[in-house]
């Protein structure tokens, strides 16, 4: 018999890869236990949900729904998201009746929390996972309707009621299967640097999947510094990202390489790297730690945010996994001081081991997958 399982969240590449990882691992279980399922994705009908869940292959169908924000603070647009909510819940509802899934799994986003309400409704088992250190908002009113709420950090459980402490279980923050089999030697490949006995170490630059103005400007700012004791390799983001290629001087051809964006090779990119400048995205952090790689990290801060890379970084680097740039701290000097630390060896080896050990030793995917299966199934398998 072929049960259906029905994945939602999006707005953002952060809310979508995550959920990916655990569709690919759930079908993977069923496979290996000969069973029958099919997986429907319901996304935002904007932006670039349906784009992203197509191209994967991880679904078999794409359902766009209305999708509107859930803003803390007074605005106009309130009014109108408004409406927009209330048409996704009644979307929702009919597609839910429509699929009759065994059970919702929700990765987050604005647009997951119309099909989590709706299944409460019709009585359908809920899970949602929380990738961040602290639970966002879509998060929080998602956990009123879940049997399930699942966690990347121990610590999270602190922000949630007592009430909701039976039904929470910390998983980690899944990630994508090819992360695990990831490859220095094919990422030296893409790169085409040629470099495999160079001294300098390789330098992987990246502000998330559309860049970032503020990272993009410490590089260009600081081209000579970066390139004078690492080979540089730069996600510069699309065009909106601030970063113009011609203030890159020629001369920096061999040892400096920009791209607009990576995907299928970023796993072996990542594995080439040496050291990573960053953001501080709940996904690229967990990417970077299952590689064991050292980090240094530029959060996103500021009234355009409620501070989850922040309290993501800040974990970090606790942990001695990585160094922190935030807020007034973030300036060329600073940021040569704390690439310089990295220049030493023994230094960077032992942030790359503190970041291995923050992922443990299970996959964070297999075991949401796994939590899925048991659902849908009954206890019929127990690898996690």
């Amino acid at each position: 018999m072929n049960v259906n399982v029905v994945f939602t969240g999006g707005g953002t590449g952060g809310h979508i890869y995550p959920g990916l990882a655990v569709a690919d691992e759930f079908r993977e279980i069923c496979k290996e236990n000969k069973k029958e399922c099919s997986v429907f994705w319901i996304g935002s009908s904007k932006g670039m949900d349906r784009n992203i869940v197509e191209k994967s292959g991880s679904a078999d169908k794409f359902y766009g729904i209305p999708s509107g924000k859930l803003r803390r603070y007074f605005s106009f647009e309130n009014f109108i998201d408004c409406f927009k909510i209330i048409g996704g819940t009644i979307a929702s509802f009919f597609l839910l009746l429509k699929l009759r899934p065994a059970v919702v799994f929700s990765k987050g986003g604005f647009v997951s929390v119309p099909p989590c309400f709706a299944a409460k409704i019709l009585g359908i088992p809920v899970f949602t996972h929380e990738c961040d250190f602290s639970p966002g908002l879509a998060t929080r009113l998602n956990s009123k309707f879940a049997s399930k709420i699942l966690l990347s950090y121990k610590e999270t459980e602190n922000y949630l009621g007592k009430d909701k402490k039976s039904r929470l279980v910390v998983t980690g923050n899944p990630v994508r299967p090819v992360f695990y089999t990831a490859d220095k030697k094919r990422g030296l490949d893409f790169l085409q640097l040629g470099i495999e006995n160079s001294p300098k170490p390789i330098l992987f630059v990246a502000g998330g999947s559309s860049g970032a103005k503020q990272i993009n400007q410490l590089v260009t700012e600081n081209l000579d510094f970066l390139c004078k004791y690492f080979i540089v390799v730069h996600q510069t983001g699309g065009a909106k990202a601030g970063f113009d290629e011609h203030v890159v001087s020629a001369s920096k051809e061999g040892i400096y390489k920009h791209y607009p964006f990576i995907y299928g090779e970023m796993p072996d990119v990542l594995a080439c790297a040496d050291v990573i400048l960053s953001r501080a995205g709940a996904n690229s952090l967990w990417e970077c730690a299952v590689l064991g790689k050292p980090m240094v990290l530029v959060p996103l801060c500021g009234a355009s945010t409620r501070g989850d890379q922040v309290e993501n970084a800040a974990f970090f680097e606790k942990a001695g996994a990585a160094l922190v740039l935030v807020g007034e701290e973030v300036s060329g000097e600073n940021l040569k001081i704390a690439l310089e630390k990295m220049l030493d060896t023994s230094f960077r080896k032992t942030c790359g081991i503190k970041a291995k050990e923050l992922t443990g030793q299970k996959r964070p995917a297999r075991i949401i997958g796994t939590l899925v299966f048991n659902e849908v199934f009954g206890d019929e398998h127990s690898d996690n």
